[in-house]
């Protein structure tokens, strides 16, 4: 009887990725825990392994070498002063400025030194120089230090459901977590946290229950990538839809697993294999069909294939060997918080390392607390939590962003003190904690500078083939110093979805004959995303290779003036061509660029050379008025042409 991987490796009480490697180098062809194997070659392997010893050679040890020379360190602020250097390398002032002029560098007593001059005249007197911690790296020290593998233990997978609105994400969610309820818990209510654990025979597993894929990715915009698997939801009857594309782009621009769940199959026209097929053109090729995406046939509603799906998430962890150190100072994430009646700031976190423990001090953003009390998904009080644990933690000095990450701190009168000062320095600087995104003007600086090997970019186009044709271009600028790369495209309007994406991946929007939406050009200037708008797909590739070269020319802004209708075309004596028009809309003035739209489509672009009304020469046309117009370098009008006027600024750019 054939066997899968996965069922193969229980038997033999080893992981499921560790049996891949096995049979690897036994040459038998498997692509993962899915693959299935025949009842003769499982024998063998069987047979094979179970004689195998499982002790691992022994290592040597390793020949000390000699012990280098090396510099004592010396940590300074920096930028620092000429003066504040010299005091700290304990030498005067004059001879730092001495050492200084030998290397060419022309600096006061009071002129900052930046890193690159700290650190070769430190070397010069002796000393390693290193930028000195600020006062939360140094509450947070513990934290940004290395774990130790020997302590690290495997934790449970957390987990994101994705996908088109109306698919059953949320369904499929309830029908998970009614499946798990067991008879003490069962008539019970649920908190609403924002996370579900679910307790299986065989391990657990957390859910993330996000409104969207732009939740997730604005957890990710704030730096806190906290899922490691992506259930992505696709009705059978329905299919992939607009929607579906965003959130498999979302999940793959975060770098994570994606399962697939083909939901609502009870229903009469659901269509299993067309799922699939489209599927397999973004890039997801179902295992049975080759591939490595695992899918698996559930109903939200009857239940059927729920047990499978559990089951296939806690396999694929397994693979991924997610493993946290619980031994360490504990940290998390909010995933989402809020302003409790009587309660007040209530967060709820997602425990990454460590234990979170009721009294620990913890820091979140711009506030700080000690932790009162801590409630699990089922609203019950606990005193503390592990690795992958979601729980809502009640102390907090305020209500923290969702993606903000949890420390646990030793000293509360320090984690106050950094509260006070980043609350002071958000309201002088009157931002809500900015980023420094990539723009076109920086690139070149950046390339140079090492900081940038890939350009991630998000197109968004009016129609298709425009989309497609400006994607290919683009990509082949790539170099050996960048790669460009088109993390999503779509047809429409740039989105909220789209600049949550580049905020989170460090991306560049680009339009072609689009619009951004109100909503979204907020969102941009408070996410700092450089977001360009083109018309002409020339300009486009033109510009985003001229950043790569260094070479931006200055940016045209355009205004629009006014539109006109073309109702009759006038041949003068002198071989002049005038178009009759009638304004619709705004204004036209003489001088003014202008374009011809036949069709909706541009076939001549040029300056307004003459302006008519009723054979007098005038200055600018109003909406209403008949006047004639002669464009420079065109004759070629037709009856119902649109003429439209705009205005082009030239706007420095800055490298």
């Amino acid at each position: 009887m054939n066997i899968r991987v996965y069922e193969l490796a229980k038997k033999l009480g080893i992981s499921s990725k560790e049996l891949v490697a096995k049979l690897k180098d036994l040459k038998v062809e498997v692509k993962g825990h899915m693959s299935v194997i025949d009842a003769e070659t499982a024998e063998i392997i069987e047979t094979e392994l179970k004689g195998a010893t499982k002790a691992a050679p022994p290592t040597m040890a390793g020949v000390p070498s000699p012990a280098e020379p090396h510099l004592p360190v010396l940590r300074v602020d920096m930028p620092i002063t000429v003066k504040d250097f010299a005091v700290k390398l304990q030498v005067k002032s004059g001879d730092l400025i001495k050492r200084l002029m030998k290397h060419k560098i022309l600096a006061s007593i009071n002129q900052p030194l930046n890193e690159d001059v700290l650190k070769m005249i430190g070397k010069e007197f002796g000393y390693l120089i290193e930028k000195a911690p600020t006062p939360e790296e140094s509450l947070l020290e513990v934290h940004y230090q290395k774990p130790d593998t020997s302590k690290l233990v495997p934790r449970p997978p957390v987990v994101t459901l994705m996908g088109h609105v109306d698919h059953g994400k949320t369904s499929l969610l309830d029908a998970i977590r009614q499946t798990n309820i067991t008879d003490r818990e069962a008539g019970g209510i649920t908190q609403h946290i924002g996370a579900y654990e679910v307790t299986l025979g065989n391990g657990k597993i957390t859910f993330l229950d996000t409104p969207g894929h732009e939740a997730f990715t604005a957890m990710r915009a704030r730096g806190a990538n906290v899922t490691d698997i992506v259930v992505l939801v696709v009705a059978a009857d329905d299919g992939v839809m607009p929607q579906t594309i965003e959130a498999i782009d979302h999940a793959k621009a975060a770098g994570v697993s994606i399962i697939v769940s083909i939901n609502k199959v009870d229903k009469p026209n659901a269509n299993i294999d067309n799922v699939k097929k489209q599927l397999m053109g973004l890039g997801l090729t179902p295992e049975d069909w080759g591939g490595k995406t695992i899918t698996v046939n559930v109903s939200a509603k009857t239940k059927q294939g729920i047990d499978t799906l559990l089951e296939m998430l806690l396999l694929e962890a397994e693979t991924l060997e997610l493993k946290a150190d619980p031994t360490r100072p504990a940290s998390g994430v909010v995933i989402e918080s809020r302003l409790s009646k009587g309660g007040g700031p209530a967060a709820t976190v997602l425990v990454k390392s460590g234990i979170l423990k009721i009294g620990d001090v913890v820091v979140s953003g711009l506030y700080y607390g000690r932790i009162k009390a801590m409630l699990n998904d089922k609203g019950i009080r606990v005193r503390e939590a592990g690795p992958s644990v979601p729980v809502e933690i009640y102390g907090l000095s305020g209500v923290p962003q969702a993606g903000e990450q949890v420390f646990v701190v030793e000293d509360e009168k320090k984690a106050r003190d950094l509260s006070v000062s980043k609350i002071s320095q958000k309201r002088e600087a009157g931002l809500g904690g900015s980023f420094t995104r990539i723009t076109l003007e920086d690139l070149y600086q950046r390339i140079k500078e090492g900081s940038v090997k890939e350009l991630n970019l998000i197109i968004k186009s009016d129609v298709q083939g425009s989309m497609e044709a400006l994607t290919q271009s683009l990509e082949k600028l790539s170099t050996n110093e960048v790669k460009l790369k088109v993390i999503h495209n779509g047809v429409g309007n740039i989105n909220e979805s789209d600049i949550m994406l580049a905020a989170a991946s460090n991306a560049i929007v680009i339009g072609f004959h689009v619009d951004l939406e109100p909503n979204a050009d907020v969102l941009a200037k408070e996410e700092n995303v450089n977001v360009r708008l083109y018309h002409i797909i020339y300009e486009a590739i033109g510009d985003v290779r001229a950043a790569m070269e260094g070479l931006l020319e200055p940016q045209k802004k355009e205004t629009f003036l006014g539109r006109a209708e073309l109702l009759k075309v006038f041949t003068m004596s002198k071989g002049n061509v005038v178009a009759g028009c009638k304004i619709l809309k705004g204004k036209i003035t003489r001088g003014a660029m202008a374009r011809v739209l036949r069709g909706g489509s541009i076939i001549h672009e040029g300056r307004i050379e003459s302006l008519k009304h009723e054979k007098e020469d005038i200055k600018a046309a109003e909406v209403g008025l008949e006047c004639g117009i002669v464009l420079s370098g065109f004759k070629g009008f037709e009856t119902g042409d649109i003429i439209e006027a705009f205005q082009v600024e030239m706007m420095e750019r800055k490298l």
